[in-house]
C-alpha cells in the first residue's frame, strides 16, 4: 500500500520560511523589534540592519529550498540545513539577545520552528517510500 505525496507539508514551511526572510530582509525591523534589539521608537543602525539582512537571505534561500528540491535526499537535506539554521538560532539568540524576554520568545520561535521542520523530515520522500525502515 502506497503513502500519499506529503511533500506538501516541508514545501509549505519553506515557503513560510522564505516569506519571513523576503521580509526582514525588506524591513529588516520586523526582526530587530520583537527581538529588543531596537526599541519601539529607535532605528535601526547600518550593522543592524546588514545582520538581519544576512539572516534574512539565509532564511529566503534555505526556505527557497525546501520549496524546491526534490523529494528524497535533495529535500531531506534542504530540511537539515534549515534545522541546522534554527539550531544555531537557539543558541545564539537564546543567549544573546539583551532582554530576557525577547531570549525566551527567540527561544521558543527557533526551538518550535527548528522541531516543526524536523518533523517535516517524515514526509519529506516520494510516496512509497519509507525515511525509516524497519
Amino acid at each position: 500500500m502506497s503513502r500519499r505525496d506529503l511533500t506538501w507539508i516541508p514545501r509549505l514551511l519553506g515557503a513560510a520560511t522564505a516569506a519571513y526572510g523576503a521580509a526582514i530582509t525588506a524591513k529588516p525591523e520586523l526582526f530587530l523589534r520583537p527581538t529588543r534589539l531596537v526599541g519601539d521608537g529607535g532605528e535601526p543602525t547600518s550593522e543592524q540592519r546588514t545582520f538581519t539582512m544576512a539572516v534574512g537571505g539565509r532564511d529566503l534561500v534555505s526556505g527557497l529550498a525546501m520549496l524546491t528540491a526534490p523529494a528524497g535526499t535533495p529535500l531531506r537535506t534542504a530540511i537539515a540545513v534549515r534545522v541546522g539554521a534554527d539550531v544555531a538560532d537557539l543558541a545564539v539568540l537564546g543567549s544573546r539577545l539583551p532582554d530576557r524576554d525577547a531570549r525566551e520568545k527567540a527561544t521558543m520561535v527557533a526551538a518550535g520552528w527548528g522541531a516543526l521542520c524536523a518533523l517535516s523530515l517524515l514526509a519529506a520522500d516520494r510516496p512509497g517510500r519509507r525515511l525509516f525502515r524497519r
